[in-house]
C-alpha cells in the first residue's frame, strides 16, 4: 500500500485523500474474513477518514484507522487524529455534495461518538455497526 501502513486491524493513513480508497480495501479485506457485507462499513469508514483528513492539518500528523468486533459480533471502527476539535453534524442542502458525512454515519450505525485523548493530544471518533 503506497500511502498507508497497516498492522492486523489498524491502518495509519497519510495526509492525502487518495488513501480513502485504500481504507475501503482494508475494510473489505478485514470484514471479508468475518463473512460480513461491506457496503455500509466501507461507506462509514470512508466518511470517518475523510472527515479526519479534511479537518486535520499536515502538522497534526497522520490519522489512524482501527477496525474490530464487539463482544456481540457488531463491527467497531474508530479514527484517531491529533486535533481536539469535535466533529458536528452539518445541515446539508439538497444540492450540496458536502456536509453529509456524519449524517450518513448516524443513519448507518448503531451508535457513534467522540472521545478526547488524555493530555489534550487529539480525539477518537468511533462508530459501531450491527453485524447484519
Amino acid at each position: 500500500m503506497g500511502e498507508a501502513a497497516c498492522s492486523e486491524n489498524e491502518m495509519v493513513v497519510k495526509q492525502h485523500l487518495k488513501v480513502v480508497a485504500e481504507v475501503r480495501r482494508f475494510v473489505r479485506l478485514v470484514i471479508g474474513q468475518w463473512g460480513m457485507d461491506d457496503f455500509a462499513p466501507c461507506l462509514v469508514a470512508s466518511e470517518l477518514v475523510t472527515n479526519a483528513l479534511h479537518y486535520a492539518s499536515a502538522s497534526d500528523g497522520d490519522v489512524t484507522f482501527r477496525i474490530g468486533r464487539t463482544d456481540d459480533g457488531a463491527l467497531w471502527m474508530e479514527v484517531q487524529d491529533a486535533t481536539c476539535d469535535l466533529p458536528c453534524m452539518q445541515r446539508a442542502d439538497t444540492i450540496s455534495e458536502a456536509g453529509r458525512g456524519l449524517f450518513i454515519v448516524d443513519q448507518l450505525c448503531r451508535c457513534w461518538g467522540v472521545r478526547p485523548l488524555a493530555g489534550n493530544v487529539g480525539k477518537v471518533v468511533f462508530a459501531v455497526l450491527n453485524a447484519s
